[in-house]
């Protein structure tokens, strides 16, 4: 892995000499513009409005505007000299439980390892984190840009997750159309309760993919080979009304199978999750087949002959 930043973590007198690894990666598959008409990829080109040339870097400076139209400059080592007075030290300013911080404030995670002859410091600290389930909370500059830091223990390693200044955080208020005073059922509640229960389980990250990544890698795989590629049309949602019927459903579509006898009744077909969510909300919208249940018993002809005294 490449090394994003080498300094060093500090908490009192104690000094960790550390190296940075990204510990994500972004999957995403890139695409450029391309000329339509003779399928070249297009450049991006750094021109000025006034002057109407290509600027090169070395004739670029970085620049804050203060008013509409009025800039300060600022040169390169004017920028760096700024960032270099924090930018080597990891400093540990408290220690607090990972749940008192919101996931709001969560940015990127990034592994640490030892860097030099810091293994027996680094794991002091592991160590001593780990047993006080503690969490440490720190400042960081990566990149000339400064942030606050948690600090914490994954497996056998240090981790250190840059997060949001508070200022940094929007507040709820901005949010429109948030519902105000808003009553809800208790029947309804009671039924989502019920369908939360049902739709728990621990979480295990290897049962969720990119679905949208392997479509369109398996679109590109087909145009590489020169195949005709065809997109099913999308199927047309239909706005669910009624939402206690909605719930009901979805409880039916996810409830555990009732145990029978093997030799009298035919094996169920197998139903993930997710495929019987979207059953049962076919089935409320009106669409698809309608889930399974128990029908009403037809009477016989000598049933309503008694009924009636004939």
């Amino acid at each position: 892995m490449h090394t994003v930043w080498k300094g060093a973590i500090s908490f009192g007198l104690v000094h960790v000499p550390v190296k940075m690894f990204s510990a994500t990666e972004d999957k995403d598959i890139s695409m450029r513009y391309v000329h339509k008409a003779c399928g070249s990829p297009l450049s991006y080109v750094r021109k000025c409005p006034v002057c109407e040339e290509e600027v090169g870097w070395e004739e670029i400076n970085k620049g804050y505007e203060y008013e509409k139209g009025k800039f300060v400059l600022f040169e390169k080592e004017e920028l760096e000299q700024l960032s270099e007075q924090n930018s080597k030290n990891i400093t540990i300013l408290d220690f607090v439980d990972l749940t008192e911080i919101d996931p709001i404030y969560f940015q990127k995670t990034y592994y640490l390892s030892p860097d030099q002859a810091g293994a027996n410091a680094y794991r002091l600290l592991l160590e001593a984190m780990r047993q006080s389930g503690k969490i440490g909370i720190a400042k960081i500059a990566i990149r000339s840009k400064s942030s606050m830091a948690a600090i914490r223990v994954i497996d056998e390693c240090l981790a250190i997750e840059t997060i949001f200044y508070p200022d940094e955080i929007r507040p709820i208020s901005q949010v429109p159309n948030l519902p105000e005073n808003a009553v809800v059922n208790d029947k309804e509640l009671t039924m989502a309760q019920m369908l939360i229960e049902q739709l728990s389980s621990p979480f295990d990250p290897e049962k969720y993919s990119d679905d949208y990544r392997e479509r369109l890698q398996g679109m590109i795989s087909s145009k590489v080979a020169g195949e005709e590629v065809k997109i099913a049309p999308a199927r047309q949602e239909t706005n669910v009304v009624d939402l206690m019927a909605a719930l009901q459903a979805s409880i039916e579509a996810v409830k555990p199978p009732i145990a029978t006898d093997p030799g009298t009744t035919p094996k169920p077909r197998k139903t993930t999750r997710k495929t019987a969510v979207k059953e049962a909300t076919a089935k409320v919208s009106g669409e698809g087949p309608e889930l399974e249940g128990p029908k009403p018993k037809r009477r016989t002809t000598k049933a309503k002959k008694t009924e009636t005294g004939s």
